[in-house]
């Protein structure tokens, strides 16, 4: 009798469990849900940010709102976001140089895994490497010359040093023996916004800050990072295609939350950051400034955020690269 009523009890604790955790996420978000953007506004990871929140505001019918915390190499507002109360009313879009800091910096005020819950990867990017119309160079092989023919004189700006266009300029160097000068920024769209004004010579920048750029014609496209071309810019070639043969250099962006999120919230926002970056008018925005936008499981984003934090240590530590 003791173990039929010992089981009956378990099995109602777990009802009350399971209707609990339910209640919770159907609950949620009873106020407005802060997603801190940790870039200036205008560059890329504002615009993901912004084109999440303008869905999510829709779908849950509760604002989302983005805040810019911006400094560091995105460290400020990274940092905001892990001190942050783990209730799903804070979470932040952080780029793949958050595995790169790890390796860059002797000392972050975060654990890069242990103090954030994953919920979703948010979508993937080429870089590409574009400069103002006023420099004589209209091809990766012109620039590696004019690179050559002047060590140290050409200049890029990126988001920051450890930021994705800092990494694809250093292996870039690496892989064609050439030096160039790094001009570190708060934030992509500062680096772009130099470029156009002719204070700095070029960038390895992200394809949602320059894309437009390049069709204005305030900018010009040389070639993008990844592996394939882009959709949105089809006729620029690769890197690799354009005469450094095994380069790659591309970047993810994913959602996560502080450490000790409870897995219904994770569980919902997973859901419903999904189904935004699955939306038409999302996806077509995106992908119009080159932008794969998906989603993945918070178990497959934690696993992706782990097996780059090992990979950009190797890379880091390789190239010699450190950041105070």
């Amino acid at each position: 009798m003791r173990n039929i009523v010992y089981v009956a009890g378990t099995a109602l604790t777990g009802m009350l469990l399971v209707t609990g955790g339910d209640a919770l996420a159907q609950a949620y978000p009873s106020r407005p849900v802060r997603i801190i953007s940790i870039f200036p506004p205008g560059g890329g990871n504002d615009i993901l940010c912004r084109a999440v929140a303008q869905k999510l505001t829709e779908n849950l019918k509760q604002q989302v709102i983005v805040e810019n915390r911006p400094g560091a190499n995105g460290i400020i507002g990274t940092e905001a976001a892990a001190r942050s109360a783990p209730d799903g009313y804070t979470i932040t879009l952080i780029p793949s140089g958050h595995a790169v800091n790890a390796s860059l910096y002797r000392k972050l005020p975060f654990d890069s895994v242990k103090d954030f819950t994953p919920i979703t990867l948010a979508g993937s990017s080429p870089l590409v490497v574009a400069l103002h119309p006023s420099v004589p160079v209209k091809s990766i092989k012109e620039l590696v010359a004019l690179a050559r023919a002047r060590p140290g004189q050409i200049n890029y700006g990126t988001a920051g040093v450890g930021s994705s266009g800092h990494l694809a300029g250093a292996l870039f160097e690496s892989m064609t023996g050439t030096t160039l000068a790094h001009i570190p920024y708060k934030g992509m769209s500062l680096a772009v916004t130099d470029v156009i004004g002719g204070q700095v010579y070029m960038t390895f920048g992200t394809s949602l800050s320059v894309v437009p750029h390049v069709r204005s014609g305030r900018l010009r496209a040389l070639a993008v990072t990844g592996a394939q071309r882009s959709p949105a810019l089809p006729d620029l070639p690769t890197v690799a295609e354009s005469g450094v043969p095994g380069y790659e250099a591309s970047l993810w962006y994913g959602f996560v939350g502080p450490a000790r999120l409870p897995a219904e919230i994770v569980q919902r926002l997973n859901a419903e950051i999904a189904a935004a970056l699955a939306a038409p008018e999302v996806r077509e925005r995106l992908a119009s400034q080159g932008v794969d936008a998906r989603s993945s499981t918070a178990d497959e984003f934690a696993r992706l955020l782990v097996s780059d934090l090992d990979r950009w240590a190797k890379v880091v530590q390789r190239l010699g690269l450190r950041a105070e």
